[in-house]
């Protein structure tokens, strides 16, 4: 295997970064996700083919969660395996997150936002990715049912132990993110970022108050699924491909694309050509557009891919009429 060699110019090559909230931490506007297509059943040398361009174009955030795959883990493994064959040596440019919140392994142990799990969860992480920590560390998910403090306390833990630089949420509703915010400042780890679903076709973020309050307390925000797992691209302007992640239907299933939804994903289209852009461009800077979202997580399945979402990175200003149409 050829060795892996950084273009020195990967800071060059048109990546901008902003602010983390109030935080001292940059984030590329665009940040890669692991979620698809890094796992076991995926072929690696891909995997570090599209790793590789991603870091020589600038991305230096990976983002992970401990039950990425398929199988659960194995996406962690692979970046574990990156690690060694390519990027040890850039350790200290990547900034690399991972999660626990959702079902990992059986029994009681191994869901939701305990102290039990969440300790053993990141332990299991490190030695999957083969690292000594984490730049951040997500709970993925509110538990209802473990106290929020018991949670929190874990979190502050967590980077008191050096097992993580920062923390973060993820999926919280607006009043736990308000205890969060008030019980990891008053502990001395204040809380990074949040990382919420925010799309053209998902609002909730803007909707619930979400968004305000992290612009509002100095935190972060970072969109998951920007593109609505692949409705806001060419894919499925004219039916469903046979090939397509919707025929295998496991988060993104046939009955989702109904006649409304079709006619929208339609008619934002024609928005994007009005501006010369693809509807993905123009849906990752819309997202990119509101102060206070500081990045975008999208997946890749080829550099080719991840070339084109780039170009959100140097899209034009929306005008105010733009947006109301959306």
């Amino acid at each position: 295997m050829e060795k892996y060699q950084a273009d020195e110019l990967r800071y060059e090559n048109g990546m901008k970064f902003k602010r983390c909230g109030r935080s001292g931490v940059l984030l590329p506007k665009l940040s890669l996700g692991f979620w698809h297509n890094f796992g076991g059943v995926d072929d690696y040398g891909r995997s570090r083919e599209i790793t590789h361009y991603a870091f020589d174009k600038g991305v230096t955030h990976f983002d992970l969660a401990n039950n990425y795959g398929p199988p659960y883990g194995s996406a962690e493994e692979t970046l574990g395996r990156l690690m060694d064959d390519s990027f040890r040596p850039y350790r200290d440019e990547l900034f690399i997150s991972t999660k626990a919140g959702y079902d990992m392994w059986p029994g009681p142990y191994g869901n939701w936002g305990s102290r039990k799990y969440l300790i053993s969860s990141l332990d299991q992480s490190l030695k999957r990715m083969r690292l000594e920590y984490v730049d951040l560390f997500y709970s993925h998910r509110y538990d209802p049912d473990t106290p929020l403090e018991e949670t929190l306390q874990a979190l502050v833990d967590i980077v008191r132990s050096g097992k993580a630089l920062y923390i973060g949420i993820s999926r919280w509703p607006l009043h736990a993110l308000k205890v969060a915010i008030k019980y990891l400042r008053e502990h001395d780890t204040p809380l990074l970022i949040y990382q919420g679903r925010l799309n053209l076709m998902d609002k909730s973020p803007l909707e619930e108050g979400i968004i305000d309050e992290c612009s509002r307390e100095g935190i972060g925000f970072i969109s998951f699924s920007p593109l609505a797992q692949g409705l806001l691209t060419d894919r499925y302007l004219n039916g469903i491909p046979f090939d397509s992640r919707m025929t295998r239907g496991k988060f993104l299933r046939k009955e989702m694309l109904t006649d409304d939804v079709l006619a929208r994903i339609r008619h934002l289209n024609e928005m994007a050509a009005r501006r010369r852009e693809t509807l993905a461009e123009m849906a990752l800077s819309w997202i990119l557009s509101h102060d206070a979202v500081t990045s975008v997580l999208v997946g890749a399945s080829s550099t080719e891919q991840l070339e084109k979402n780039l170009k959100c990175i140097d899209a034009g200003p929306f005008t105010d009429d733009m947006l109301d149409a959306m």
